[in-house]
């Protein structure tokens, strides 16, 4: 049985919820028609010392809600093209989130927004059936043997960084 999962799953620090989340399921309901895609691929930014994380350089309107509490998503626009979805973790006030970046079915954080029908109408929403964009547990075990941690992708710019092991994808 599906079991959508509460703030408390990602009240807690952002690297471990971003490996929990692998075989996690993100499910969209949009227009009564309900999409779920099991995670395959994400990556974890974590706080204000992180200099790939957008809540490096302090709150700004764009930011705002990775300050807030854990369970919320994060969503905003980049390169004037993609929506990016973020599910933010860990205490409030402290700036910390998961990028969706791939699913079973679709690889691309941009991909993944465009086939779900995600945007700005979401941001700051909470993870759950009334937003229509939820996760859930569908009872997949991912072994820690089967987690790859890699370096984040395109933030080059973020020194030490971004070569942190930040980004988890599950090995089939």
């Amino acid at each position: 049985m599906p079991k959508i999962l509460k703030p408390q799953f990602f009240n807690r620090p952002a690297l471990k919820v971003a490996q929990d989340l692998l075989g996690k399921f993100i499910v969209r309901r949009y227009r009564g028609q309900e999409t779920a895609l099991m995670l395959t691929e994400v990556e974890a930014y974590d706080g204000h010392n992180d200099k790939a994380s957008h809540a490096s350089r302090g709150k700004t309107e764009r930011n705002q809600v990775m300050f807030g509490p854990a369970g919320y998503w994060y969503v905003y626009f980049t390169y004037g093209l993609h929506w990016m979805l973020n599910i933010v973790t860990g205490p409030k006030n402290y700036p910390a989130a998961v990028l969706i970046r791939g699913t079973d079915n679709v690889i691309g954080p941009g991909r993944i927004t465009k086939f779900l029908r995600v945007d700005k109408k979401l941001n700051g929403k909470m993870s759950s059936r009334a937003s229509g964009l939820w996760l859930e547990d569908r009872g997949v075990v991912i072994p820690k043997s089967k987690i790859k941690k890699l370096p984040r992708i395109g933030v080059d710019y973020a020194g030490e960084w971004a070569k942190k092991p930040y980004r988890f994808i599950l090995e089939t």
